[in-house]
């Protein structure tokens, strides 16, 4: 087993647990006084916690400053607006209230406001930072894993584009982690966070290097998932199940499944990117499509690698079993294992694979080619 040279950095203080956000204006204020509070449509306010935040930064003496509407899928344009509330207003911390979308934009947002740079050209790796505002997260939606990294996505509509940039200053002076405040989360965008997570163990564990004991956390982390996942489909006020799939989405994309690798694949996470661009498709639903599809591009190329897993997970070193497997605790959940059953017509499969050729969709070790991605769609329909 290999194990790579690496080196492991994380400064994400993580605060987890029922009523940890009771400390949240008094860690605000550490930073600055001035507050930019980020959050998306509507649903914090609907289900208090909204309130629960605000009221924290008022108590603490704190100015705030507000800028909703940002997208489950977002836009770059939301992040200029931001940035220039937040230059016109001189904030100084920026709190994030909701899941992965709210969290990547305020990221970009806090790098956009400290340095004079039109934020595309940081998702472009065309400008790196040189500093950024302080950035505080509350979590509403187990997912991502971004509440703990230093990794945002966005899309941009005039360019075709949504991409990734991580950079060392991304990443949240601290994440806040009440279950509580993911119970209210339906039962489509929990699949879907729980297809979210499994997928990110999944890029690690296809990632360059096989270090012994992170395959096994990494697996165990799916296998994990895979217990709670279900009961949690059925019960979704339970705050117990709530804790157990917030902390491995946590887990799973907070550096630990990379250690002793040269990083992820995210082959899987680029072909996702292109159906939510076209489609506006829910994240989580475009990787439970694309995962099945690639396994089976791979099974010939890394045999070895999806026996092991069939092995860690399932018990099989079949690899069809396996991947059969996958998609049927994909469906279990009631998340969509073909690109039809999310509500997209087979005859625009030459649209999907023109938008994937256009962006060359392929991963950081096992690259596609566009026979692989016309491959790719077809075992997606």
């Amino acid at each position: 087993m290999s194990i790579e040279n690496f080196i492991a950095y994380n400064p994400v203080r993580l605060h987890f647990g029922k009523g940890v956000t009771d400390t949240l204006g008094e860690t605000v204020r550490q930073y600055g006084k001035k507050v930019l509070l980020v959050y998306g449509k509507g649903s914090v306010k609907k289900y208090g916690y909204y309130d629960k935040v605000l009221g924290q930064l008022v108590r603490a003496g704190l100015s705030v400053r507000e800028y909703h509407g940002i997208k489950p899928n977002p836009v770059v344009e939301d992040v200029r607006k931001a940035i220039a509330l937040g230059k016109a207003n001189k904030v100084e911390v920026i709190v994030a209230l909701g899941g992965g979308s709210v969290i990547d934009s305020a990221k970009i947002i806090s790098i956009g406001i400290a340095n004079d740079v039109d934020p595309w050209q940081f998702m472009m790796w065309q400008t790196m930072p040189q500093k950024a505002v302080p950035l505080v997260n509350v979590l509403t939606l187990a997912a991502t894993g971004t509440e703990m990294n230093a990794a945002a996505v966005l899309q941009n509509p005039e360019t075709g584009k949504k991409v990734g940039f991580v950079h060392p200053l991304l990443f949240p002076k601290d994440a806040f982690l009440d279950p509580s405040f993911t119970t209210t989360v339906p039962k489509n965008y929990t699949a879907y966070g729980i297809v979210d997570l499994i997928a990110h163990a999944l890029e690690a564990f296809f990632g360059g290097g096989e270090p012994s004991v992170i395959d096994r956390m990494t697996l165990d982390i799916i296998k994990d998932t895979m217990e709670w996942g279900p009961k949690l489909m059925n019960d979704l006020q339970n705050v117990n199940l709530r804790a157990n799939i917030m902390l491995n989405a946590t887990l799973a994309l907070n550096g630990l499944t990379s250690y002793g690798k040269t990083g992820g694949d995210w082959g899987v996470h680029a072909v996702g990117h292109e159906l939510s661009f076209l489609y506006d498709m829910p994240h989580g639903a475009t990787l439970s499509i694309a995962y099945p599809a690639w396994l089976r591009l791979q099974s010939e190329r890394i045999p070895k690698r999806i026996q092991k897993l069939g092995e860690g997970l399932f018990g099989t070193s079949d690899m069809e079993q396996t991947i059969e497997k996958l998609e049927a605790f994909f469906t279990s959940i009631d998340s969509p294992i073909r690109i039809t059953e999310a509500g997209i017509d087979a005859s625009k499969k030459e649209d999907i694979l023109q938008q994937m050729n256009k962006n060359q969709a392929s991963g950081m070790v096992h690259n596609l080619n566009d026979e692989d991605r016309k491959q790719l769609v077809t075992w997606m329909m």
